[in-house]
């Protein structure tokens, strides 16, 4: 039924396979033919997805119930970007029943949307502006990261977005011998205003700025109070740092499911209130498709399925997304902390050790590029590996022969990989039936890639649902920033009992001189 599935007899003896296995969804087409399974497959995938209660999970999260267990925290970023009479889910049985408590939050998503993108547009009729910088880091940076560069055509020409992230100075000073302090205006995203890395950087960015003719006076032309604003719930620390212009959220957004709270106000500034809610509404979109639709015709609920018997049932290890867009540059970088923050797992919400993997490596390179890096390994090596396709039928400005020829080569590998090629010496064949899925947009715009990350979003949810695993926390970061925090105490104490001999040896080279050739 999988490993044994010949796909190119498989389109010979069933004609209609094209149609069983594809479906139109909210701005999204998504042909699944190609993969390595039939329809009786997916109908026993249903099965256990019902004997998962797949969907009365889904039901727990649309009604706010608190789903992360381990946080005790509901899992509402989907309440982002649904409109305030519920739009699309109003008649939905759940939302039908939704308390004072769910419609307050409603209101306030509303209100905070409001007020950042009253900002949002006050900066973009600001000349004086020509740089915005984003400092965060996880969420708080990859998501606004994506979206900016990938609706870069709605981005005003006169105003350059930076996004710094890594506590490694170089990304920063790179960013900083590039901008006048007159001119930028930095974000500070961080929900507790005291993530290490961010903070380090924004404390740095902030010694440049006052050492570059920048002033702490809130009054004066140049001061921190006027070119730095803050994305947080910690307003005092902010306030303590110069900032009075703060932006919050709420516990119920998850770092990596933010970028359509306060944590996209670089989104906003970038393309405006408009187009951001344009944004919001293809995400609304999907979520009333997930939540509303039949597991058959679901495609979150089909392609989590899907993830599920690649990783588990046919013991695929990782998945190459192939973004046939160089807006969608990032995108792999995004979905990496997605799927495998989320669902890189092995402990059960009930605490039992899983006796299956979850979540594949995803890992990927735009096209074509990656056709000329590393498609050889996938069309001749011995690790057989699903690829995910993402292509645009309307390339825009570039509609002629380069984005015809883009996409006829997104299509081409699809094929090559499904038909292989055989009789024309060992060393040229290929064997083929290698499994993809291809997911065709009609065009890169707002509303299309706002459905294209919520359709990610709850794919990620179905499968860790199957998987019972907490999709929402993520206690093995927690643990490497702990470990840093107790490594920098030492350090300043000199107190290194109990540490062990090779972390240890590698604290005390770097305390050392460096010397070259050593």
């Amino acid at each position: 039924m999988g490993r044994h599935l010949d796909l190119r007899q498989a389109f010979a003896h069933h004609p209609e396979r094209l149609s069983q296995l594809s479906q139109q969804a909210p701005y999204v087409f998504a042909d699944l033919s190609k993969n390595l399974w039939q329809p009786q497959t997916e109908q026993l995938l249903a099965d256990l997805a019902h004997s998962c209660g797949v969907t009365e999970q889904r039901d727990a999260m649309l009604s706010g119930a608190p789903i992360n267990a381990s946080e005790q925290r509901a899992v509402m970023h989907w309440l982002l970007r649904t409109p305030q009479d519920g739009g699309l889910l109003q008649d939905h049985p759940v939302v039908q029943q939704w308390g004072g408590g769910m419609v307050q939050a409603l209101a306030q998503v509303h209100q905070t949307l409001e007020a950042m993108l009253d900002l949002a547009e006050q900066v973009r009729a600001d000349a004086r502006i020509t740089d915005v910088v984003n400092i965060g880091i996880g969420g708080s940076h990859l998501g606004p990261e994506v979206v900016v560069q990938a609706l870069e055509d709605w981005v005003d020409a006169g105003t350059q977005f930076h996004f710094v992230s890594n506590v490694d100075g170089h990304e920063l000073g790179h960013v900083l011998r590039r901008v006048r302090p007159e001119s930028t205006l930095f974000l500070i995203a961080s929900k507790s205003f005291t993530t290490a890395e961010t903070m380090l950087n924004a404390h740095s960015a902030r010694a440049w700025f006052l050492a570059h003719g920048g002033s702490a006076d809130a009054d004066a032309a140049c001061s921190i109070d006027r070119h730095f604003v803050a994305l947080t719930t910690n307003v005092q620390a902010a306030a303590e740092f110069g900032i009075s212009r703060t932006l919050g959220f709420w516990d119920w957004v998850g770092g990596r499911f933010s970028l359509w709270s306060a944590i996209g106000l670089p989104i906003a500034m970038a393309i405006g209130a408009a187009q951001f809610r344009q944004l919001l509404q293809g995400a609304h979109a999907m979520d009333a498709h997930f939540f509303s639709a039949a597991p058959a015709v679901n495609l979150p609920m089909r392609l989590g399925l899907l993830d599920v018997w690649n990783r588990d049932f046919l013991g695929f290890g990782s998945r190459c997304i192939a973004p046939y867009s160089h807006g969608l540059r990032r995108l792999t970088a995004y979905l990496q902390q997605l799927e495998m923050e989320s669902n890189g797992k092995r402990i059960t919400r009930d605490g039992q050790v899983l006796e299956v993997p979850t979540a594949p490596v995803v890992w990927g390179e735009p096209g074509t590029n990656g056709q000329h890096a590393f498609f050889q390994m996938l069309h001749q090596g011995q690790d057989t590996i699903p690829v995910e396709f993402i292509a645009l039928r309307d390339g825009g400005k570039y509609l002629g022969a380069h984005h015809q020829s883009l996409v006829i080569n997104a299509i081409a590998q699809a094929q090559a990989l499904m038909l292989g090629r055989q009789g024309e010496g060992a060393e040229r064949d290929c064997p083929g039936n290698r499994p993809s899925t291809f997911l065709l947009l009609q065009a890169l715009d707002p509303a299309s890639l706002g459905a294209l990350i919520a359709l990610y979003e709850h794919r990620v949810f179905v499968a860790g649902a199957v998987w019972g695993i907490n999709s929402f926390d993520q206690w093995g970061v927690e643990l490497g920033k702990k470990l840093a925090q107790e490594l920098r105490a030492r350090q300043q104490s000199d107190d290194w009992a109990e540490v062990d001999p090779s972390t240890l040896a590698l604290m005390q080279r770097l305390a050392e001189s460096p010397t070259h050739g050593d």
